[in-house]
C-alpha cells in the first residue's frame, strides 16, 4: 500500500482529508499541517501488547476480585517533589512535567534521577536536544555523581526502547517528548501523530515493564503544553513547573495526578547549585512584606494538605483615561472585578472611576474562595489610605449580597498563621466553633461592610 496524506490540526488535532485556511473544529487559522502515514505493518502498536500475533484479550473480572497492592513508590531525593507526586515515584507511572524554557525542569530531573539512580538502580536519561556532554557539564556544575545513572543522546524511538531493553532501567526520563519520533510515520518530530504515537509507545514500555517514565514537554506561548490533547489523558500525571526564569522562586503544581492529590504545592528556590527546597514557603513569600503600608493584607491560603501565608496587594487609584483599568496578577480576575462591584454596591466605596490593581507577592497565585475578603479588604484600605494591623490574618468568602460565608481547613490555617508570630484573624462567624482553643485571636465577621469597620480604621 502507498503511503496517504492527511491534514491534521496542530492546535486541537482535527483531522481532515483536504486543507483548509482555518481548522473547521477549533476555528484557529493557519494550523492544518499535511502529514504523511505510511500503512501498518506487522508488530504494529495494536500487536505489541500481546506475544502473539493478535493483540491479548483481557477477560472481565468481579470488581471483588480484584486485588489491589499498595503501590510501590521510590523517593526521588528530593522532598517538595515527592510531596507533589503523592509520597514518590510509582513503578510502571508515566509522568509529564511541562513549564516555560529556562524554569528548570531538566535541572530538577537531573537532581532527581541521581537520587533515583543511588536508591533505585539503574536510570536511563535521554537527552534529545541537547549531547551527552552538555549534560555533563550541567551535573558537574551541580555537583551530582551516581554510578547508576546513564545519559543517551538519542531522538529515535526504537533506539531508545533497544537501550532500555539492554539496560532495563527503573526509571526513563525523556527530555523532551517533542523531539522523538518513529521512523514509521514521516511526519516532522513535535507534530501531533508523532508525539501521540511516541507517548503511547513509551505508555505501554512503562505499563508492560514496571518502568517508572518522566516526560518533559513543551509549552506553548499560552502556558499549556504542546502538542494532542490526548498527550495529558495518555500520562498518569501532569506536572506544571511554573515561575519567571529571572525570579528566584518556582511553584511545582499537579492538575492531574492518578496516584495522590491534585492540591500539592512544591516550592524550590533556584541557586547556583541547582534547585533548593523551600521547606516554609510562608516565611519566604512574607520575608519583604512592607509594615504599616495601606493596601497590603495576609491570606493563609490553603494547597492540598500544605497551609501558605501569601500578602494580597492591592493599588486604588483615580483613573485619568476614560475607563478605569483592572490589572490583577496571581488571582482570579473575574473575582476580583466582582469583588470590587460588591465593595461598591454593600460597602458604599465609589470605585467606578478608579484604577484597580491587585498583586499576589512573591510570583505565587491565590485563587481560592477564601481569598475573598482579603482582597475587598485590601483594595479598601488602599482606596482609603488606612493601612491594617501588621499582625493580622484576613480569612472569608464574599457574597453577592455582602454577606462572609463559611470556609473549610480553618485549623490548619490559623495554626499556621500562630507559628509565624500573627496574633490575631477575623474570619466568618460561621466557621468560628465555641469552646475551641486557637492558637490565636480569633473574631469573626458576618458582612463585608462590618470587617471593613473592624480592620480599615
Amino acid at each position: 500500500m502507498k503511503a496517504t496524506s492527511v491534514y491534521r490540526c496542530q492546535a486541537c488535532g482535527f483531522q481532515t482529508g483536504k486543507w483548509y485556511g482555518r481548522c473547521p473544529d477549533c476555528s484557529a487559522f493557519n494550523t492544518m499541517a499535511e502529514e504523511r502515514t505510511a500503512p501498518a505493518r506487522e508488530g504494529g502498536f495494536g500487536r505489541r501488547r500481546g506475544s502473539g500475533t493478535a493483540p491479548a484479550v483481557a477477560t472481565p473480572r468481579r470488581l471483588a476480585e480484584v486485588s489491589v497492592g499498595d503501590a510501590d513508590r521510590v523517593r526521588t531525593g528530593i522532598a517538595e517533589l515527592d510531596r507533589v507526586l503523592g509520597g514518590g515515584v510509582v513503578a510502571g507511572s508515566l509522568v509529564l512535567i511541562g513549564g516555560d524554557p529556562g524554569v528548570g525542569k531538566s535541572t530538577m530531573l537531573l537532581q532527581a534521577s541521581r537520587a533515583l539512580a543511588e536508591a533505585a538502580g539503574p536510570v536511563l536519561y535521554v537527552s534529545g536536544e541537547e549531547s551527552a556532554a552538555q549534560v555533563k557539564l550541567r551535573a558537574d556544575r551541580l555537583g551530582l555523581v551516581a554510578g547508576e545513572l546513564f545519559l543517551l543522546a538519542e531522538t529515535a524511538l526504537d533506539a531508545i526502547e533497544a537501550q532500555v531493553a539492554t539496560l532495563r532501567p527503573r526509571v526513563l526520563v525523556v527530555d523532551s517528548i517533542q523531539t522523538v519520533y518513529l521512523g514509521d510515520l514521516e511526519s516532522a518530530p513535535g507534530s501531533v501523530s508523532q508525539v501521540r504515537e511516541c507517548a503511547g509507545r513509551l505508555m505501554l514500555l512503562a505499563k508492560q515493564g514496571g518502568l517508572a517514565v518522566f516526560l518533559v514537554g513543551h509549552v506553548t506561548k499560552d502556558g499549556a503544553i504542546a502538542g494532542p490533547r490526548v498527550l495529558e489523558h495518555l500520562v498518569d500525571t501532569v506536572l506544571y513547573f511554573e515561575g519567571e526564569r529571572h525570579a528566584t522562586f518556582r511553584v511545582l503544581r499537579a492538575v492531574k495526578n492518578r496516584f495522590g492529590s491534585t492540591n500539592e504545592i512544591g516550592v524550590f528556590e533556584m541557586t547556583d547549585r541547582g534547585l533548593g527546597e523551600v521547606p516554609n514557603p510562608s516565611a519566604v513569600f512574607l520575608a519583604e512584606r512592607p509594615r504599616g503600608a495601606p493596601g497590603s493584607v495576609i491570606v493563609a491560603a490553603l494547597e492540598g494538605t500544605r497551609p501558605v501565608l501569601l500578602e494580597l496587594q492591592a493599588l486604588v487609584t483615580p483613573a485619568h483615561f476614560g475607563t478605569p483599568r483592572r490589572t490583577v496578577l496571581g488571582a482570579d480576575y473575574n473575582r476580583v472585578c466582582l469583588l470590587l462591584a460588591i465593595l461598591e454596591k454593600r460597602a458604599g466605596l465609589p470605585l467606578q472611576n478608579q484604577d484597580v490593581f491587585v498583586n499576589v507577592a512573591g510570583g505565587a497565585r491565590c485563587q481560592e474562595p477564601a481569598a475573598d475578603l482579603a482582597i475587598a479588604v485590601a483594595a479598601a484600605s488602599s482606596y482609603l489610605e488606612r493601612p491594617l494591623a501588621p499582625d493580622v490574618v484576613v480569612l472569608g468568602e464574599v457574597g453577592l449580597t455582602g454577606e462572609v460565608r463559611a470556609i473549610g481547613g480553618l485549623e490548619p490555617r490559623l495554626r499556621e498563621a500562630g507559628a509565624l508570630g500573627f496574633e490575631a484573624a477575623v474570619v466568618p462567624r460561621s466557621s468560628v466553633v465555641a469552646d475551641t482553643r486557637y492558637p490565636l485571636a480569633v473574631t469573626g465577621v458576618g458582612t463585608l461592610e462590618e470587617a471593613i469597620g473592624l480592620l480599615v480604621k
